[in-house]
């Protein structure tokens, strides 16, 4: 990897364990598609600049600027407890390593400025532990929540439940109730716009056929949705390949048979672009094409769904990028708004628009017989 990339990777590890206080070796190798041994490689670089402190399997920062009440075990809330502040925002996120960091940060930007303190509590998707830490939450001091889980992105009723069980107010992080009618508050990404502006953006340049590759993440029904509201609405051919993958661990021969199926898929229906998340899967896919003499964008034009790592793939990804610092920053709003109000609120939902991020990718113009 060339020293811009390396140098890249060395400020995403910073602004996770800003954001975070702490980082793990495998969760980073996996993310950035490199070995433990150049992640190790890149702490120990980092540990000897004074940014950051090696311990067992990760790095802490080595500063007093990690946040607040952080802990440096990834699967519990801390018991540490600074100066009394106005207001304590006990924060859950199902992940310290991916998505999530930004929107970390766009809590903690307005919680400094409105003197308000953040205590973040972790989950783990193949362990969810959220009922405990909201409880662990609540006997941190919170006196507000703001809730990932790490279900879809429906919340589960059982977690709905012990929310509303406790006296704390609560605000949802990409999540939302299945009932459309419960009278919840959320901040969340509009995935299905986001879904639907990449397929827009495709079928003008050219492409009757978009296929779709999803990871059974939360996100994917949302973005399966909206991609099929551009099949419907923008007259793109339905026979395009469409195929989730489920959630195997990167790199396992199970991840590596679906992609080559459905390069093999798009390849023999005719399609030359496809939208795929997440980014770590769209870079898996370029480097199968590049095995098998094949070209990105020429012979299959790719955008990636979420812009973490996308900018730093041999082809630069076309990325569809979810606002996750402002759904932070909203989030922390809505909730010190309501601790500080005076008088009764309106319930407030908020939806936020992804963004398109134009790279090399996508192509400037179809490939013949799209």
């Amino acid at each position: 990897m060339s020293e811009m990339l390396v140098a890249q990777r060395h400020e995403l590890l910073l602004r996770e364990l800003r954001a975070t206080g702490v980082v793990r070796i495998a969760d980073l190798a996996a993310r950035f598609g490199v070995s433990g041994e150049t992640i190790r490689r890149d702490l120990t670089e980092l540990a000897a600049a004074g940014h950051v402190t090696k311990v067992r399997g990760g790095a802490i920062l080595a500063t007093p600027t990690a946040p607040t009440g952080t802990p440096t075990d990834p699967g519990a809330a801390t018991a540490a407890r600074p100066p009394a502040t106005a207001h304590t925002l006990g924060l859950l996120v199902p992940s310290a390593t991916y998505y999530y960091p930004q929107v970390v940060e766009g809590v903690r930007a307005v919680a400094a400025r409105r003197d308000a303190r953040v205590v973040i509590g972790l989950t783990d998707y193949a362990q969810p532990r959220d009922l405990q830490q909201i409880d662990e939450l609540r006997a941190s001091g919170a006196t507000g929540l703001l809730v990932a889980s790490t279900g879809g992105h429906y919340l589960p009723s059982e977690t709905l439940a012990r929310l509303r069980a406790g006296d704390v107010p609560f605000v949802l992080l990409e999540r939302q109730p299945a009932n459309p009618y419960e009278a919840c508050e959320y901040v969340a990404s509009d995935h299905r716009q986001g879904a639907y502006g990449a397929a827009a953006h495709l079928k003008g340049l050219g492409h009757a056929r978009v296929a779709l590759y999803t990871n059974g993440s939360p996100t994917a029904p949302l973005i399966r949705e909206g991609y099929g509201a551009a099949v419907d609405q923008l007259g793109l051919d339905p026979s395009a390949p469409i195929v989730d993958g489920g959630r195997p661990t990167l790199g396992h021969q199970e991840a590596a048979r679906q992609y080559e199926a459905f390069i093999d898929a798009c390849l023999a229906s005719g399609t030359r672009a496809a939208l795929i998340h997440s980014d770590h899967d769209a870079i898996q896919l370029m480097q199968r094409l590049r095995a098998r003499g094949l070209r990105t964008p020429d012979d299959l034009a790719l955008i990636a769904y979420d812009n973490e790592i996308a900018a730093l793939a041999e082809v630069p990804l076309t990325a569809v990028a979810p606002p996750k610092y402002e759904i932070g920053e909203q989030a922390a709003l809505l909730m010190l708004d309501r601790l500080d109000a005076t008088e009764s609120m309106a319930t407030r939902q908020i939806y936020l628009q992804p963004r398109l991020i134009v790279r090399q990718s996508c192509g400037a113009s179809a490939a013949a017989g799209a």
